[in-house]
C-alpha cells in the first residue's frame, strides 16, 4: 500500500448500519464503494450491522479489501417502542432505530485494539456513536460524519408534501416533530465530527444552516459505470413500451413517488399508450405500493435478484419523487446504463444535469405525462438524451473519479 498524497497511510474504521455488500440499496452502495475506493490508499476495518448472519462468500468479498470485519446483529424495534420514544424522548426516531449495547462494546474493543486512526460513521442512524468515541476517546480517533442526507431538512419536506392533502395530516404532524428533533441531533452530531461529508452542494448548504462551524466536504453519490452500461440485456422480456423506477420500497419518498405517478400521471400515459407497462421494481413494497398492481398496465415486482435486466428493457426511466434530499443513485444508474429520463426538479437535485440535454424535468402531472408520452413516440430524442446522459455521468460520477478528495482527507486528518 503506498502513501497517499503525500500522508501517510491511514487505519480506517468504516461503522455502516447494514453490510455493505451486496450492494443492492442505496446507503449499502454509497457504502460499499467508499470503503472499496479508500481502500486502495489505506488500510481499511468494518463495523456493521446486520439483518442476518452473512455467507462466507459475503464476507471473503469484503475480506478483499477489508483488514477486519466485525457484524452485530441490527436490534429489534417494534411499534410500541417508536412511540415510547416519540412521546418521551427529545431525540429523533432515528436517533433510537439503531441504539444497541452490544455494537457500543464491540465498537469500544475495536478501537482500543485495532486502533484506528480515522472512524467514519455511515449516516445519522449510527450517530450517537461518535458521541460514544468522544466521551471515552476524547479527541482521537478522528472522526468523519457521512451524513448522507441531510435528514432535517428531509422531514420538513415531507411535511410540506403531507400538509396538502388532509387524509395525511397524522404524517405531516409527525415529520414536523421528528424536523425539530433531527435539525438538533443533526447539528450536535456535525459538531463532534472532524469533517462531516454531504452528498450534494445543496446539502452541504442545509448543513452548514444548522452548523456553520463544522468543515463539510461534498462528496457525492456515484456509480460504476462498468456495470451500469448501455446495452445491457433484456433477458426477461419486459412489455414494451416499458417504463421502470426502482428503489427499496418501504422507503416514504419512494412510495408517495409511485403512488402520485401511478394515479395522477399513469392515467394519462396509458391512454394514449395502452400497451405501456409501468415497472415499480424493489424490494419490501408496502401494502400501498402492491396495492398499485391493480392499475391497467403496472407491475409491482417486488424483490428482484438482479437489476439489471431492467435497465437493460426498459424504453425510459422516471423519478418522479416529491419528498427528500441529497442525490438519487437511481438517477445515476439510469443515466449510466443509458436510459432517457423524465425527472421531478427534485428527484434530479443536485446532480447537475441539466433539462433538455441530459434529462427531461417536470413537476405537474400534465408535465409529467407529456414528456413521458414524447419520449415514448420519439424515439430518436429518446436514444439522444440517454447518450447524453452516460456521457454526463462518465464525466462526473464514476466512483473511481469521486472518491480520491476521500482518500485525501483521511490522510491529512
Amino acid at each position: 500500500m503506498s502513501a497517499a498524497f503525500g500522508h501517510s497511510p491511514k487505519r480506517v474504521l468504516f461503522l455502516t448500519p447494514q453490510l455493505p455488500y451486496p450492494p443492492e440499496q442505496g446507503t449499502a452502495l454509497r457504502n460499499y464503494n467508499l470503503i472499496a475506493q479508500v481502500a486502495r490508499s489505506h488500510t481499511v476495518g468494518l463495523l456493521s450491522f446486520t439483518q442476518r448472519l452473512p455467507s462466507s462468500a459475503e464476507l471473503e468479498h469484503l475480506q478483499g479489501f477489508c483488514d477486519l470485519i466485525m457484524t452485530v446483529p441490527a436490534p429489534a424495534r417494534t411499534l410500541l417502542d417508536r412511540l415510547k420514544t416519540l412521546v418521551c424522548s427529545r431525540e429523533p426516531d432515528l436517533a433510537w432505530r439503531l441504539r444497541s449495547s452490544a455494537f457500543a462494546e464491540a465498537l469500544v474493543a475495536l478501537v482500543i485494539e485495532w486502533q484506528p486512526d480515522v472512524v467514519q460513521v455511515e449516516g445519522i442512524e449510527l450517530g450517537r456513536y461518535a458521541s460514544l468515541m468522544r466521551t471515552h476517546f476524547g479527541q482521537r480517533p478522528a472522526i468523519v460524519f457521512d451524513d448522507h442526507n441531510a435528514e432535517y431538512l428531509l422531514q420538513r419536506r415531507a411535511a410540506r408534501t403531507d400538509l396538502r392533502q388532509p387524509h395525511r395530516w397524522g404524517k405531516a404532524v409527525y415529520s414536523l416533530v421528528q424536523a425539530r428533533r433531527l435539525r438538533r441531533f443533526e447539528a450536535q452530531r456535525c459538531r463532534q465530527a472532524d469533517a462531516v461529508l454531504a452528498v450534494s452542494p445543496d446539502d452541504a448548504e442545509a448543513i452548514a444552516a444548522i452548523a456553520p462551524d463544522v468543515d463539510v466536504r461534498v462528496i457525492p453519490n456515484g456509480v460504476d459505470t462498468g456495470r451500469y452500461r448501455p446495452g445491457l440485456a433484456d433477458t426477461l422480456p419486459l412489455r414494451h413500451p416499458a417504463v421502470v423506477f426502482t428503489g427499496k420500497m418501504d422507503f416514504r419518498p419512494n412510495i408517495d413517488a409511485v403512488v402520485w405517478f401511478v394515479e395522477r400521471v399513469w392515467p394519462q400515459v396509458h391512454a394514449i399508450q395502452p400497451d405501456a407497462m409501468f415497472y415499480i421494481v424493489g424490494k419490501a413494497p408496502t401494502g400501498a405500493v402492491r396495492a398499485l398492481s391493480g392499475h391497467s398496465g403496472v407491475c409491482v415486482t417486488g424483490y428482484v435478484e438482479d437489476i439489471l435486466p431492467y435497465f437493460g428493457g426498459a424504453d425510459l426511466y422516471v423519478v418522479p419523487l416529491r419528498v427528500g434530499g441529497g442525490t438519487r443513485l437511481k438517477v445515476l444508474e439510469a443515466m449510466a446504463a443509458g436510459l432517457p429520463l423524465v425527472s421531478t426538479t427534485l428527484g434530479a437535485e443536485g446532480i447537475g444535469a441539466r433539462n433538455g440535454r441530459d434529462l427531461l424535468l417536470a413537476d405537474d402531472p400534465v408535465a409529467f405525462a407529456e414528456a413521458v408520452l414524447r419520449l415514448l413516440a420519439d424515439r430518436r430524442q429518446a436514444v439522444e438524451l440517454g447518450r447524453a446522459a452516460r456521457a454526463f455521468v462518465e464525466r462526473h460520477y464514476d466512483w473511481s473519479a469521486i472518491t480520491p478528495p476521500l482518500s485525501e482527507l483521511l490522510a491529512a486528518l
